[in-house]
């Protein structure tokens, strides 16, 4: 993806940067290192390609998977009675 120009306020100076990204979800603080997106000097605009969202996914604890049996027990679907017949 190649952008010339900064969608939010026009101007040519955005720039694509390499650096530790960091950021916080629900109290947590994770980092993404040596991320690539654009930011646009002007504005702050910053914008993120599929990689790069695909890096923030894979390091936020949003996206996490739960560990605890308290998180997996949460995660089951109960099965009904009517369900266990039909089996």
């Amino acid at each position: 993806m190649l952008i010339r120009t900064c969608p939010t306020c026009g101007s040519d100076k955005i720039k694509k940067v390499q650096r530790d990204w960091t950021d916080e979800f629900e109290g947590q603080f994770y980092t993404v290192p040596n991320l690539e997106f654009w930011v646009c000097p002007n504005c702050g605009e910053r914008i993120y390609d599929r990689e790069a969202m695909r890096k923030i996914e894979a390091h936020s604890p949003a996206f996490a998977k739960p560990r605890t049996p308290r998180a997996r027990a949460k995660a089951r679907v109960p099965v009904t009675a009517g369900a266990r017949a039909a089996a």
